[in-house]
């Protein structure tokens, strides 16, 4: 078995040491200086270490003063378990998740809906609409002809010209004449896609991973290898290392490195340089998803993966919709060496976006409020996320687990007594409760006792019956395969 980051095994020697009494609740927890020096690590190593922590319950982070030892939280559900890389790797295979996610999506518009878990996004309350339509305003008195006239074929340069800025914070450089403007995520990933492979090309990816990655995939007639990856640290290198010697044709890696949806794993930065190089070597794009990197709990910047880009085999996709505005659908990429091929394909799918949303988001983007507005979205997720986990402690059943990401809007959880998350849906589904089940995320089965709650919406009482409701469903379905293996 592969041994732990070394932030986990100095994050258990820490607990034990708290455990113990060595430290007490309340004690001053060394500083990141001090961890960088005492156990000769980096910045990025001290820094997940004491998220890991935090994570867990352990230090309480306290504004201009550091980090404190407290007890751990109260949820009970035990974390997520790394997942087995020594297994067979499934054959790669064309995905067959149209028809499931289809059937999804029909079953809950016929259903009204009272609370809706379903989702990975947060409450339109959560964005600065007020600050995004005065900053629409103010480019339509600057610019009166934006919505009658076409824009640059590549996306607003004003625009263009924020993002390439602001992807220096995540280690990037990247020139304004090196990125595309996209409709959000999607379609940057499926120009990524096209710019790279053919069809029946094998494209490797996470599992689990985001349905509508394997959407793509399969409208694109690629065939998906799923690639074990920890709840912790992300994709398995070790086994994408053995799925590459079985598959040597592999044409494109996709990953999310920073809260993997829906695992909501951070990928440490050893762990990238490691990934960038392998792909490097084996002539493999990679192509990488850095939709919510901004969402990270952590106020230092995650490295991207196209940070440690020298070659430009990494594409570079990110999107604004989870993080600033969900109506704008709001994406870019940069294409690295495909450059001219995703800039050909985009002209050719969708032409230019419109201008107005690109001219409010730049705006807003370039000033101190946007930096205010991702600390407080990050405020306020990390206290609806803790309240979801401590209601999934108090209300599930025994034997539950879940991850608890450092950062994000949803939690990934383990259902106890190998419920079907399915059967879950099929019961609360009734009651106006929408969860997003296991088999959503994989073309294999083994994600069928897994489900993905969101934590996006305040969580008040009407979320807290809600979820006080699917504990008590779970328990009935365990009661009920209980009578049945008594049956049979």
């Amino acid at each position: 078995m592969a041994q732990a980051p070394l932030y986990r095994r100095l994050a258990d020697h820490y607990r034990a040491a708290i455990e113990t009494g060595s430290l007490v609740c309340g004690d001053r927890f060394p500083s990141i200086r001090t961890l960088m020096a005492r156990h000769q690590v980096s910045l990025s190593t001290a820094l997940q270490l004491c998220r890991q922590l935090e994570s867990d319950g352990w230090l309480e982070a306290r504004p201009r003063s550091g980090n404190f030892v407290c007890q751990p939280r109260r949820f009970s559900a035990r974390p997520l378990a790394e997942p087995a890389i020594t297994q067979p790797v499934d054959a790669a295979q064309y995905v067959g998740i149209h028809a499931r996610v289809s059937e999804f999506i029909a079953r809950c518009r016929q259903s009204p809906v009272k609370v809706n878990f379903s989702r990975a996004r947060g409450a339109p309350g959560l964005y600065p609409g007020e600050a995004l339509r005065n900053a629409a305003s103010r480019a339509l008195r600057l610019n009166p002809e934006l919505l009658v006239d076409v824009g640059p074929h590549n996306g607003n340069a004003v625009f263009r010209g924020v993002l390439a800025k602001r992807a220096m914070n995540g280690g990037m450089l990247i020139g304004p004449e090196e990125i595309v403007v996209t409709q959000g995520c999607i379609e940057a990933l499926n120009l990524a896609l096209r710019a790279v492979t053919q069809t029946g090309d094998i494209v490797a990816v996470e599992s689990p991973t985001f349905y509508g990655l394997l959407q793509i995939l399969e409208s694109l007639g690629l065939r998906a290898l799923e690639i074990p990856t920890s709840p912790q640290s992300g994709i398995s290198l070790e086994a994408l290392e053995l799925a590459t010697r079985i598959y040597p044709d592999v044409k494109a890696l996709v990953v999310i490195p920073h809260l993997q949806n829906p695992l909501g794993s951070i990928m440490p930065d050893e762990h990238k340089v490691r990934l960038v190089a392998f792909c490097e070597q084996q002539n493999i794009p990679l192509i990488e998803d850095d939709t919510y990197s901004a969402l990270c709990d952590d106020e230092t910047p995650q490295r991207a993966l196209k940070a440690w880009d020298h070659t430009g085999n990494v594409i570079h996709c990110a999107s604004l919709h989870k993080i600033l505005a969900p109506g704008m659908r709001l994406g870019w990429i940069s294409g690295g060496r495909w450059q001219a091929r995703v800039e050909m394909f985009k002209h050719a799918q969708t032409h230019c976006n419109e201008q107005l949303s690109q001219l409010a988001a730049a705006d807003f983007m370039s000033s101190s409020a946007y930096d205010r507005h991702l600390r407080q979205l990050r405020g306020i997720l990390r206290r609806n996320r803790q309240q979801m986990a401590d209601a999934i402690g108090a209300y599930f059943p025994g034997g539950t687990c879940l991850n608890h990401p450092n950062g994000g809007m949803t939690l990934w959880v383990e259902l106890a007594g190998q419920i079907s998350s399915q059967r879950l849906f099929d019961q609360a589904l009734p009651e106006g409760l929408l969860v997003a089940p296991g088999r959503l995320f994989s073309n294999s089965e083994r994600f069928e006792h897994f489900v993905r709650l969101n934590c996006g919406w305040p969580y008040g009482e009407e979320v807290d019956r809600a979820m006080q409701r699917l504990g008590q469903l779970c328990e009935r379905l365990i009661e009920q395969g209980a009578k049945k293996t008594v049956t049979d």
